[in-house]
């Protein structure tokens, strides 16, 4: 038999019945949200020769040579060109990486990130 109604004694009140104050604790969920994902930009300079720029996108960035020459084009037409969008710590790797070889073999190469759109 049902416990009775506390507001109404000898009522008995059926289990799941509104106003029962069981003692059921709610998980609150938070809302997920895809994270950012970030540009990889290559900026143009008057020194870094192309070929540099067409090897790093190859070795680096995984393009084909074709989008590696259409990327360097970019850079060298506009001033700056999209080399891949990734995840926030990804771009950045690929940013220091890059970088420390452009160092190491004497070119100004930059190479920034910034947040899709």
């Amino acid at each position: 038999m049902p416990p009775p109604d506390p507001k109404n004694p000898g009522t008995p009140v059926r289990p799941g019945a509104p106003g029962l104050d069981d003692d059921v604790e709610v998980e609150e969920r938070q809302k997920t949200s895809t994270p950012k994902r970030f540009k990889v930009l290559f900026h143009n300079d008057d020194y870094t020769t192309m070929e540099y720029v067409i090897e790093v996108l190859r070795r680096f960035f995984h393009k084909n040579e074709t989008e590696a020459l259409h990327v360097m084009l970019t850079v060298h037409k506009k001033g700056k060109a999209v080399a891949g969008v990734y995840p926030r710590d990804v771009a950045e790797t690929k940013v220091s990486e890059v970088m420390r070889d452009a160092r190491d073999r004497g070119h100004p190469l930059l190479l920034t990130t910034e947040p899709e759109d």
